[in-house]
């Protein structure tokens, strides 16, 4: 047995002195906004009792999972389906003989418990988003590009039932005519489309992670990235500007991540001194004696029956004054070697690697490093080759 309740508000109008005519026409409709009138009065109440009671709680306690469950309003979404689900379920009490108005009203309660869930179940991925990038453990695997996949499905389904319900046909007949459109879907979205399957390579193979120092070859972007997304790659760059660029354009070209030489123990110095060739003579042991004046090279020695030019002898110098600065990383490999002759002179080769990686204190260690490798030239009889 139905309970009129249509009916029992058409006898309290009538009772009032409104018009027979008047109370057929909106009694069922008052029953309907005192319904919504309610929900909405214990959307307020169950409100206050459990996001209030979350929060005194958190005062005493201080728990982070509850402020991020409070800051991504999560319980506050789910308690709005609480009243969407009990107008539905009492709107055939109220429109008996209304039932053009039912299946209005109906459909209202429908899409708004959908939005309601779909909103949710976001907030709710979000908030286990916030809770896994809190983790240090994590910050190497960033996870929004996920969760935004995530979010665009939950959107994706929430929209597909809507539309369903607006036009009355079931979700599946809805989807079997999206696969018939697919090829213009795949044409409409092929960027994002793109995008989300680069980011899935670009973590599958590890290839960015949050805070990696990245530089491309066009000189778009060159500083560390701050944010990895279904879509975009945010890049904070030197100069403090925010280069965006696609995920795709960085798996379909080349460009460096440095991330590996900040992991490692040195920064490599790769430069080369050029020497005047018509500098260079065989030593004498006189020059000998004179070089063993140079410090570090006290105990130089030839080897036997080996007469050594005077640019041998500074490469060793190099090796050795390398060797003794605490700078220089000695686990890593240190090369001084003679390159090919060029029409500039001879190329020495100076290859190290630096312990401190920052960019700043980098250039000022090899800068120092080569001002007295170069003011030690002429002390070995060289010249450094200028052109005039």
């Amino acid at each position: 047995m139905i309970i009129d309740l249509g009916k029992w508000m058409n006898n309290i109008l009538l009772d009032w002195g409104v018009a027979p005519k008047i109370a057929n026409m909106f009694d069922e409709t008052i029953i309907a906004c005192l319904m919504i009138i309610v929900a909405v009065c214990l959307d307020f109440i169950f409100r206050g009792i459990f996001v209030g009671g979350l929060k005194q709680y958190n005062k005493k306690h201080e728990r982070h999972w509850i402020d991020l469950l409070l800051k991504r309003k999560v319980v506050k979404h789910f308690i709005r389906i609480i009243p969407g689900i009990l107008v539905y379920m009492l709107l055939p009490l109220a429109f008996v003989k209304g039932k053009h108005l039912l299946g209005l009203f109906e459909k209202i309660c429908a899409i708004y418990i959908t939005m309601m869930i779909a909103f949710s179940i976001v907030s709710t991925l979000l908030m286990f988003l916030d809770i896994y990038e809190t983790r240090d453990s994590n910050k190497n695997r960033p996870m929004k590009g996920l969760i935004q996949v995530c979010e665009v499905i939950v959107y994706f389904i929430a929209a597909i039932i809507v539309i369903s319900v607006l036009i009355n046909k079931s979700p599946t007949t809805l989807l079997t005519g999206l696969g018939a459109s697919a090829a213009i879907l795949m044409l409409v979205f092929k960027d994002s489309i793109l995008s989300f399957v680069a980011g899935i390579q670009l973590s599958a193979n590890d290839m960015l992670q949050l805070g990696d120092w990245i530089q491309l070859p066009n000189g778009d972007a060159n500083g560390y990235v701050e944010e990895i997304s279904i879509n975009t790659v945010k890049v904070r760059n030197f100069d403090n500007t925010i280069s965006t660029v696609p995920p795709s354009n960085l798996v379909n070209s080349c460009f460096k991540n440095w991330q590996g030489m900040s992991d490692s123990g040195g920064r490599r110095v790769d430069k080369t001194i050029i020497l005047d060739i018509n500098t260079l003579q065989f030593c004498t042991s006189d020059t000998l004696d004179k070089y063993r004046k140079i410090p570090l090279m006290e105990d130089y020695q030839p080897a036997e029956g080996v007469t050594p030019t005077n640019s041998q002898v500074y490469r060793v110098y190099i090796e050795r004054y390398l060797r003794s600065l605490p700078i220089v990383n000695k686990d890593l490999d240190l090369i001084v070697a003679q390159l090919q002759l060029t029409t500039y002179g001879l190329p020495i080769m100076v290859y190290f690697f630096s312990s401190n990686k920052a960019w700043r204190d980098y250039e000022i260690i090899q800068s120092d490093i080569f001002d007295h490798l170069l003011a030690m030239v002429p002390q070995f009889d060289l010249k450094i080759y200028q052109y005039n």
